[in-house]
């Protein structure tokens, strides 16, 4: 593993693989009465976040705190961000109160990038988002799930993604999962479909390890899973579509277009879901839908990252000191 997670084109197959398996081991944790490892005890996680979250926060902090780190919730709002702080003063804050990892997550594209090859800090960089740029950790989960429900928990030890025919659809310009599971899910050796309109389709996407296409009809007979992007309104600033009904009809995933896919097939949802516009109620509430799973995947694949970041092993932890005459 290399020292930050800035991108998941930085990954290589081993890299994936392996955080794959180490998150398969973190999952057997979540069945233990007792759901804590000793292995990042006296280490300090930051979860810096500008931008509102609630999965991917709570995710990171449930990860660090099951691994017995100890984690700072930093939030912009209500902070000295709000009075005009500067990324490097809080960098530089964080430094100083020893924070051993940082995960991140900005509105600008590139934040992480630059806390980590700043030298403001001396800590891993975790990218929990930027702007439209990336969230490899998301993609990571997406692609456990993928394995655990194609291939098998435990027959997917070890093994990638290669031949299985993912699609994402949806909201692709605006989407920094999307970008992060086309890199991924290609070093994984999965063929990867874009279906979106036109007006949400990235300049520059022919130069994506990835095909796209605009008839979703056509492509759901041929998938293995079919990932379904929220519609960001609040990233939009012109009429990307006629109307929320037009794009329901021609892009959203319902019951009819369910049963068009293979019987194995899975439906995914990064969350939060706009239920009625990029999917029903009938398909959200499936038992194809995995929605909920990659909740917990979440934990798992966040506490492997965290592990392998921090160098999650014994020696990482300070022995207790034999107790000596004088200190009795």
């Amino acid at each position: 593993m290399k020292r930050h997670l800035i991108s998941a084109a930085d990954l290589t197959r081993d890299d994936a693989v392996l955080i794959l398996d180490t998150a398969e081991e973190m999952a057997r944790v979540a069945d233990r009465p007792i759901k804590k490892l000793p292995t990042l005890r006296g280490r300090t996680v930051v979860n810096l976040f500008f931008e509102d979250s609630t999965r991917t926060r709570i995710s990171f902090e449930a990860a660090a705190k099951r691994l017995s780190a100890d984690v700072i919730n930093f939030s912009a709002k209500g902070s000295s961000v709000s009075k005009g702080e500067s990324l490097k003063d809080t960098a530089l804050t964080l430094e100083a109160m020893g924070a051993d990892a940082v995960v991140i997550r900005h509105g600008a594209s590139g934040a992480p990038y630059r806390l980590a090859t700043s030298g403001w800090i001396d800590g891993a960089v975790v990218n929990a988002g930027d702007g439209t740029h990336e969230h490899p950790t998301q993609a990571l989960l997406d692609a456990f799930t993928m394995r655990r429900r194609l291939v098998g928990p435990d027959a997917g030890i070890g093994r990638d993604l290669d031949g299985r025919r993912i699609t994402i659809v949806g909201d692709v310009l605006h989407s920094r999962v999307a970008r992060s599971n086309v890199h991924l899910l290609h070093t994984l050796g999965a063929e990867v479909t874009l279906v979106a309109p036109p007006t949400l389709v990235p300049i520059g996407v022919e130069h994506w390890p990835c095909q796209v296409s605009y008839n979703l009809d056509e492509v759901l007979p041929k998938s293995d899973a079919v990932m379904m992007l929220r519609v960001q309104r609040e990233r939009m600033n012109a009429a990307f579509f006629p109307t929320e009904r037009e794009y329901s009809r021609r892009y959203g995933l319902d019951g009819d277009r369910m049963a068009r896919m293979p019987e194995h097939a899975i439906v995914m949802h990064p969350g939060p879901m706009n239920r009625g516009m990029e999917i029903t109620a009938q398909v959200a509430d499936s038992d194809r839908c995995t929605a909920v799973e990659q909740v917990a995947n979440g934990v798992s694949t966040r506490m492997a990252v965290l592990y392998l970041l921090l160098g999650g092993n014994e020696s990482a932890i300070s022995p207790t000191p034999a107790r000596t005459e004088e200190s009795k």
